[in-house]
């Protein structure tokens, strides 16, 4: 039955301090890394957008204000472009935002893991649905739909929380959330159990959970209640396995390909695939890869 709670939410947890790109991001967020023209976050706020949000909900620390001001209005760049008479670059610094979308700031005081930094968020969520994205993972679609709108269709249709996930090579199941399920339709299954960094040995499924979540405010309570784990940390993970036991929580094998750009190797392979398909640049940097190998 489809669901008729809007999603018009998203969380940007941006607080993390990029310590496997250092010392590029020793003064610079991570998410601020640019992948050819546009740097991670404006990736998976142009994700956010194209599903229909209109709240980007950025959770973040004291050493992120250059997110901040990139989506905030810059009065010199766009006086002087303008003067210039530099349209179309005037009109995308304009556009990155679009008027009648909200951006929100809140800081995580202390580094508590992801679980606590979508605990940030609840004063601005609320009751509501919401979706989080992180930009660490940069997910090229299939076709024309973005991931966060094909697991927004999937919401609206089957209602509760979902969870965009892959196969990764099972020798990787340690670096992801890994989920069980059962079959519910095309790519869509009921998740059954989800557990934290199984090693290979322990894990029930190669399916991972990759930076992509569409989840019930009841997930708030449930982060409320849960201890903190290895590191301290509070695990989102956690959370959702706790949300099983009192709703439905579906899993989505998006339609694309994703980049793990919190690693350089990743990050380096997002570049290449996007600097191949810039407009612009692509055709002159395919020729330039063709002489390289020669």
């Amino acid at each position: 039955m489809p669901n008729q709670r809007r999603l018009t939410k998203a969380v940007f947890p941006v607080a993390g301090l990029g310590t496997r790109f250092l010392p590029a991001t020793k003064a610079n967020p991570k998410e601020m890394l640019p992948v050819v023209d546009k740097p991670l976050i404006q990736y998976a706020v142009e994700e956010a957008l194209a599903a229909g949000i209109t709240e980007l909900i950025f959770v973040t620390s004291s050493a992120k204000r250059a997110i901040e001001d990139h989506f905030d209005k810059n009065h010199e760049l766009e006086s002087e472009l303008e003067k210039k008479g530099k349209t179309e670059l005037l009109e995308m610094v304009r556009g990155m935002v679009p008027k009648g979308v909200a951006s929100v700031y809140v800081r995580q005081p202390e580094a508590l893991g992801l679980g606590h930094a979508v605990l940030c968020a609840k004063p601005l969520v609320g009751d509501n649905p919401f979706a989080v994205i992180l930009a660490d993972d940069l997910i090229d679609p299939e076709g024309n739909e973005s991931t966060l709108k094909q697991m927004s269709d999937i919401y609206r249709y089957h209602g509760g929380s979902v969870l965009g996930v892959e196969e990764v090579p099972p020798e990787e199941t340690h670096k992801y959330g890994i989920v069980s399920s059962s079959p519910v339709d095309d790519r869509v299954g009921r998740v059954h159990d989800i557990i934290e960094k199984p090693a290979p040995a322990e894990a029930p499924t190669n399916l991972g959970v990759v930076g992509r979540y569409i989840l019930s405010s009841r997930i708030f309570d449930r982060l409320e209640q849960t201890p903190a784990g290895a590191g301290g940390e509070i695990q989102l993970t956690d959370a959702i396995a706790a949300l099983m036991r009192e709703e439905q929580v579906l899993s989505y094998r998006f339609a694309g390909t994703r980049y793990d750009c919190g690693s350089k190797l990743g990050y380096l392979e997002a570049t290449v695939r996007y600097a191949l398909k810039h407009p612009e640049l692509g055709d002159d940097f395919r020729a330039y890869l063709r002489d390289m190998a020669l």
